[in-house]
């Protein structure tokens, strides 16, 4: 079955990608689609044998490399954290599939745009599947190209091209640092196995490492340098600008790499790699203080964007924000547990959001829309359910609520009590989780107002056209907002609960209250009762605000933006990133370029090398050409000039001597 979830989807690539011409559009599609559905199906097999039954298992495919003392298999790696993984990648996978079939039904390039997303999800499997470094760093590279591809699939919208390659170039900037941290692994451990790293960890604990002339921890390097690239690829702040960018892809892809997958990548390093985290405390808070960062400032950013995909991506990078600061405080099982609903009700949102688009004939901004719940109903509802979802509604002392409520909320009390355990920087990221929590309330609920409630503000005639979505697109909805509303209360205790220690197994520790002292109610130690009102308090507080600007006062937001304050400007421009990465980058690094290319080489090296000595003698030869008068009289004068000069040199020569 293994060998079904992981090598099914890059089949499907290759029969859609090489033969459709052959097979033709519509059997590319079936393949790609029921294959994907068949891995999905495999993995749910999978999770309750692996994760619930305890029966992880590793399966060695071939020996991939064989050099020295290096020496890397192929496997297929098995456990709950796997299990977990593979369960999200298949299923929102396997529905964004479907969906597709409807999103990209006038598309004639279907069988490419397929392929690509088989070939996307076979990365990803082979990503969390990995029994070593390197084996992850081919599935890393893998949905990098992959996403690239998807990004820039409309390659003729130059705002496409330049999408692709900012994330292609950004996610390389965070590649380099986990390509050093695979070296420096092999370069201490001799070996990049997981289970032979992790288990010769302790006894590293004070090897010393040399990096640019700096003594380093060997495993805070390690461990520095692998949080890099899970920073790229999981838009953590300063590396977090291709993100939204990204969103110039069909809204389809948007669902499969910034909800579910690819940015998730991340966080599933961070917790694969905890027994090196655990021993690197300094990298550890600095990934807290980046997951902190990451959530307040993609909040703040959301409150300012209009297009509907753009607010739904920087909740996104925020959500991200939230498990890595999760993960930095140690808090594994929770940061997974948050990764795991947070699939459902993302993929749910974006998919909301792209059928939103497809009623609107590809109308993607907000200030173009309102009160379009009534052409729209359905897509209405599975939106407020995913903004339920996000937001994290739900009663605290009976412990009842949306998936939302159930991890989010988890983090935050966790990290109150992490706080309150010396762990640093664990009161500082229970206070901005909640700030952030109030700002991801207020810019999800202007998103559901601003879209289907209110006036209309668009063309009358988009709005006289407007529709409901085909069934293909909906099934999908539906089945997406089921995980929304049950996925945290049906699971919460495999994870964070009194069983989540069963349910790890070796493959994660369950976090301090695994043992069920935990919550309201709990015996022992557990969150102060105001902690647990904390995240619903605000989440109300951004409703009741979010209602009254733009449904009691609507057009009032409107009049505030044309103003054009600078706090409109600064969110607006996303903290002007940017134009600073823009400047300082981009501008500074063609201005270097051209130092060196019209300074170094065309003035230095050309002008004192070939160009000068090409041009000394260009202009001797025109100046002796100039003396080839063709007149007889002109070389005899020169001939006797020069018999004259010889006769004065031998005369002064002989009566020198």
């Amino acid at each position: 079955m293994a060998y079904i979830v992981v090598f099914g989807p890059l089949l499907a690539a290759i029969v859609a990608g090489l033969f459709h011409r052959q097979i033709g559009v519509k059997a590319s599609m079936l393949i790609t689609t029921g294959l994907t559905i068949l891995a999905a199906l495999g993995s749910a097999w999978l999770f309750f044998d692996v994760a619930v039954g305890g029966n992880a298992r590793t399966y060695q495919l071939a020996t991939w490399m064989a050099v020295g003392s290096f020496d890397v298999s192929w496997a297929i790696k098995l456990d709950t954290l796997s299990a977990v993984m593979l369960v999200v990648i298949t299923s929102v996978s396997s529905l964004v599939h479907v969906y597709s079939w409807g999103y990209m039904a006038e598309d004639p390039h279907r069988p490419r745009f397929f392929a690509y997303l088989s070939l996307f999800t076979f990365a990803m499997l082979s990503l969390v599947t990995a029994d070593n470094f390197l084996q992850m760093f081919f599935g890393w590279e893998g949905v990098g190209l992959a996403s690239y591809l998807l990004i820039g699939f409309w390659y003729k919208k130059e705002s496409a091209n330049s999408a692709a390659i900012k994330a292609f170039v950004t996610n390389r900037v965070g590649d380099f640092g986990l390509a050093l941290g695979v070296m420096a692994i092999f370069f201490v451990f001799g070996t990049v196995s997981f289970d032979e790293v992790f288990a010769a960890a302790p006894g590293q604990a004070d090897t010393i490492l040399t990096f640019f002339g700096i003594e380093f921890a060997a495993l805070e390097l390690i461990a520095l340098l692998l949080f890099i690239g899970a920073m790229g690829k999981s838009a953590q702040f300063f590396l977090h600008v291709w993100l939204p960018d990204a969103m110039e892809g069909p809204t389809p892809v948007s669902a499969l790499i910034h909800a579910a997958t690819m940015v998730t990548a991340g966080v599933f390093l961070v917790c694969r790699a905890y027994p090196i985290y655990e021993m690197a405390e300094l990298t550890s808070a600095f990934i807290t203080v980046i997951g902190l960062t990451t959530a307040l400032f993609a909040a703040t950013v959301g409150l300012a964007q209009n297009d509907i995909k753009r607010v739904i991506a920087y909740s996104t990078c925020s959500q991200l924000g939230y498990m890595f600061f999760a993960a930095g405080l140690g808090l594994y099982s929770a940061a997974m547990f948050h990764l795991f609903t947070h699939a459902f009700f993302k993929a749910l949102l974006f998919l909301g959001a792209g059928s939103v688009i497809h009623g609107l004939h590809h109308e993607q901004d907000m200030r173009h829309m309102g009160g379009v719940w009534k052409k729209l109903p359905l897509t209405w509802g599975m939106m407020l359910i995913g903004t339920l979802a996000l937001t994290g509604v739900g009663l605290p002392l009976i412990n009842l609520g949306l998936a939302g409520f159930y991890s989010k909320d988890m983090i935050l009390e966790e990290a109150f009590m992490a706080g309150a355990e010396g762990i640093p920087f664990g009161f500082l990221a229970f206070i901005v989780g909640i700030i952030a929590a109030g700002l991801t309330s207020f810019y999800s609920w202007r998103l559901i107002f601003f879209t289907f409630h209110g006036t209309y503000r668009g063309d009358q005639k988009t709005f006289d056209h407007a529709h409901e979505s085909p069934w293909v697109m909906m099934i999908p909805l539906f089945l997406l907002a089921i995980g929304a509303v049950f996925a945290g209360m049906v699971f919460r205790s495999d994870f964070v609960g009194s069983g989540a220690l069963t349910f790890w197994g070796e493959s994660l520790p369950a976090g301090p209250y695994a043992e069920g002292n935990y919550g309201p109610g709990a015996e022992g130690h557990h969150p102060p009762t105001w902690v647990l009102f904390a995240p619903v308090g605000v989440t109300a507080i951004g409703f009741v605000l979010a209602y009254w600007f733009y449904v009691v006062k609507e057009g009032l937001p409107a009049r505030i933006a044309a103003q054009n304050g600078p706090l409109h400007r600064f969110l607006s421009n996303k903290w002007y990133f940017d134009e600073i990465y823009d400047f300082v980058f981009v501008r500074g690094t063609r201005a270097l370029g051209d130092l060196f290319w019209k300074g170094g080489d065309q003035k230095i090296i050309d002008g004192l090398g070939p160009n000068g000595v090409a041009a000394t003698v260009m202009g001797g030869a025109r100046r002796i050409a100039k003396m080839q008068t063709g007149y007889l009289y002109h070389y005899a004068f020169v001939m006797l000039i020069g018999v004259l000069l010889l006769t004065i040199w031998l005369i002064a020569g002989v009566g020198g001597q």
